[in-house]
């Protein structure tokens, strides 16, 4: 049985709901993302965009609204999640199933020609840094110059006074908003364990997480990740080629970090 739109509508709702726990300001992240491609894409006819990690669309769906002559190719390794985008944001992107970081990845994306932007939320602090490292090179060999990387992401502070602070700003702000109001990301996979439009997809999703190697990825949870700063992805991004690295946007520990080619 396939996924009806009904369905998708339902559970990608109730996560847009879900993941404003997570992400401060989600929305506003969202819109200084398309901001920034919108700049880095000026004079382009037809900008080609990545979304690494797009779970079920959420940014892609976005960024295709804001720029709609983009062309956004959208990847994620969870096959739930990319069911959900491909049945309610079908127009939004070409999605592609892969794991960021493995060998053949970059192929799988079948581009065809040099990358405007690429851009994430909330996936690449999952990467290990030697993954990382080498998928910051990658990302800047496929982009042409003058391109960018752009990600919003959980990217918190070393010194452990700061880190403090910035999470109690963060979690404060997302008392005002109300935030916490909805269901956490457990309760969200705990729910959607029922339903049975996505029997198929969630049993695909299980196999892949109990095959070996198939640790931990963006749809696996919200845990710690790699740990890395601002100065450290700034680091490995000038390391990668890239030749300007900023953070553009802060609320807490939620950064949009832009690196230009």
């Amino acid at each position: 049985m396939g996924l009806s739109m009904a369905a998708a509508e339902l559970w990608v709702e109730r996560w847009e709901r879900q993941q404003r726990r997570y992400a401060i300001d989600r929305e506003e992240r969202f819109t200084v993302i398309a901001d920034v491609v919108e700049h880095v894409t000026q004079g382009q006819n037809r900008p080609l965009v990545v979304d690494l990690g797009c779970g079920p669309g959420s940014l892609a769906a976005r960024l295709a609204e804001r720029l709609p002559r983009a062309e956004v190719v959208a990847v994620d390794m969870d096959p739930l999640l990319l069911e959900l985008a491909r049945t309610h944001h079908s127009a939004a992107a070409r999605y592609v199933d892969t794991v960021i970081g493995e060998d053949g990845w970059t192929e799988a994306l079948a581009l065809g020609r040099a990358l405007d932007a690429a851009v994430s939320t909330t996936a690449l602090h999952y990467l290990p840094e030697a993954t990382l490292r080498c998928t910051y090179a990658q990302l800047a060999a496929l982009l042409r110059p003058g391109g960018a990387l752009i990600n919003g992401d959980h990217l918190p502070q070393r010194d452990p006074v700061a880190a403090a602070l910035a999470a109690h700003v963060g979690h404060r702000r997302a008392d005002r908003q109300q935030a916490y109001a909805d269901e956490d990301w457990d309760a969200w996979w705990t729910a959607v364990s029922d339903e049975p439009e996505l029997a198929e997809p969630l049993a695909e999703r299980r196999r892949r997480q109990c095959a070996p190697g198939g640790g931990q990825g963006a749809g696996d949870g919200h845990g710690a990740g790699n740990g890395l700063s601002v100065s450290g992805h700034t680091a490995l991004l000038l390391q990668a080629g890239f030749a300007h690295v900023l953070p553009v946007w802060q609320f807490g520990d939620s950064y949009v970090l832009v690196a230009i080619r």
